[in-house]
């Protein structure tokens, strides 16, 4: 799925990155913390989170993440944005809630497997 879509999906306003919401993207993990994220998360393209400070996005770019969703219309600071355009991740708000977010790319199709697979 494209990041454009997932904007559109969440009514997300981008922060940073508006040139790579053409990039594709396979799944993506909701969590407010980094440690799981760090331990459990393999392969998720976007991080949907309600936590705010620069941990964020230092977790993300380790974790190979090309997107950060902060949810229920938090807005990060000036540092944790350019952070990010640094790392090359986009940055989005969403009103939604964490759990409202997951479901409604999930249900989307992003993150499931086909009926192959």
């Amino acid at each position: 799925m494209e990041i454009r879509k997932i904007q559109e999906l969440l009514g997300a306003e981008v922060l940073c990155g508006e040139e790579l919401l053409g990039n594709e993207v396979s799944s993506a993990c909701c969590s407010d913390m980094m440690s799981d994220v760090l331990a459990y998360v393999k392969d998720q393209g976007v991080l949907l989170t309600g936590l705010l400070n620069s941990q964020v996005i230092r977790t993300a770019d380790m974790m190979d993440m090309v997107c950060v969703v902060f949810v229920r219309n938090k807005m990060p600071t000036e540092e944790i944005v350019t952070l990010a355009k640094d790392c090359g991740i986009v940055v989005m708000r969403s009103e939604l809630r964490a759990f409202e977010a997951a479901g409604v790319l999930y249900h989307a199709g992003l993150g499931r497997k086909n009926d192959d697979g």
